[in-house]
């Protein structure tokens, strides 16, 4: 018979936060190293530059149509044997990466991590929401935490990757996934839900904060990503691979310093109304950049984006409580999948023959649109009510 558990104490709900954002830190940096190393050695791994991009694609596709699965699972089985299986499959994974090659070799690989990430990343966000109070505070910590190790495996992998080739780096990173069954066996064990209750609809009319996900993948993690490097082609010194991973671990460095700033900020002016004034910022920032302010307007918008990644879990938590949490918050990660994964299409399609002043400065209109639907009456919005819930 299935019994539910008293909330933890927020001493434990911080132990719980950091033990999950330790996991996902340890076992992130193969996937982080692979965006780096695998389109620049593509022959090495047996690949065509084309079949490169479908596979670093591929993992945001499975969890697309898997978040649903895991969320279900996860809510079954908690958080301890969800995160040790993914830990040990995401090891499974590097080891991967380091020995086989050709599409149809790696393909099943990104798949697997795919479903790795869609559950490490959920336990961050449930455990660092399992309490309100300090749930912003916790959500930032948790990033910096997850952000150590991609800033500290990009510029080594980059180094390695000069010195033994491409393929050492993954066999190191294998190894701390590994290690990560430490930190994920101190994760509770208990479910988070009733196996017995009636699952949610799948698919319903998307709300303001599905909006908003969708539209910061498309434009922070898609079309701004792409647009740097495609825009900026003639101005980054000449592609060597150690400039390309520094630059890429900048982006997490961000996340170390600024996303316990932002949880902080949401803990003192409101979780809601800062993403609105983050949003809008970095909707100005989006227009400048698409307008030729290239590098002063991308070191702006990755500060804003570091300040806003702990805001969406404690305004999930508030507005949809109890086991639904853990659906909505996967929806969220679900609509901004969708998002970053169509942005780098558009990017590539749009960019060489569009202007990106209109391009970028429609964008940031959206952006813009779907930031202030948030702010508006957000008590009258509840989550569980609408949008999709896997």
């Amino acid at each position: 018979m299935f019994r539910t558990t008293p909330a933890p104490a927020p001493a434990a709900t911080d132990l719980n936060s950091r033990h999950a954002a330790i996991a996902l830190g340890l076992s992130l940096p193969a996937d982080v190293v692979l965006y780096l190393l695998l389109p620049m050695y593509a022959a090495q791994f047996g690949v065509t530059l084309a079949e490169a991009g479908m596979l670093l694609a591929a993992n945001r596709l499975v969890r697309i149509a898997g978040y649903g699965a895991v969320a279900r699972f996860y809510a079954r089985n908690g958080d301890r044997l969800t995160c040790t299986i993914a830990v040990m499959a995401a090891a499974f994974c590097g080891l991967g990466y380091a020995t086989l090659s050709g599409f149809w070799a790696l393909l099943p690989l990104r798949l697997v991590w795919g479903l790795c990430f869609a559950a490490l990343n959920l336990s961050t966000q449930s455990l660092a929401t399992a309490e309100l109070l300090g749930a912003a505070r916790r959500s930032g910590r948790s990033r910096a935490l997850i952000a150590m190790g991609p800033v500290l495996a990009l510029p080594l992998g980059a180094l390695l990757a000069l010195w033994a080739g491409p393929r050492i780096i993954f066999c190191i990173l294998a190894a701390f996934s590994l290690a990560a069954v430490l930190a994920t066996r101190r994760l509770p064990a208990a479910p988070h839900g009733s196996p017995h209750s009636r699952p949610a609809r799948r698919f319903g009319r998307p709300n303001s904060l599905d909006a908003w996900s969708f539209m910061e993948g498309l434009t922070l993690d898609g079309l701004f990503i792409v647009g740097l490097s495609y825009l900026g082609k003639d101005l980054m010194p000449g592609g060597a691979v150690v400039m390309a991973g520094s630059l890429m671990a900048l982006r997490y460095l961000a996340e170390i310093l600024l996303s316990p700033v932002g949880g902080h900020m949401a803990e003192r002016f409101g979780a809601e109304r800062l993403l609105v004034s983050l949003s809008l910022v970095t909707a100005i920032a989006l227009a400048g950049f698409g307008l030729g302010w290239l590098w002063s307007c991308a070191a702006l918008i990755v500060v804003l984006r570091a300040l806003q990644l702990p805001l969406l879990p404690p305004i999930v938590a508030r507005r949809t409580p109890g086991p639904e949490r853990m659906h909505a918050l996967a929806a969220r990660a679900v609509w901004r999948d969708v998002g970053a994964g169509i942005g780098p299409m558009l990017a590539g399609l749009l960019l060489p023959v569009v202007a990106s002043s209109w391009l970028y400065g429609i964008c940031a209109l959206l952006l813009a649109a779907a930031a202030l639907a948030c702010g508006r009456n957000p008590s009258a919005l509840p989550d569980k009510q609408q949008g999709v819930i896997p």
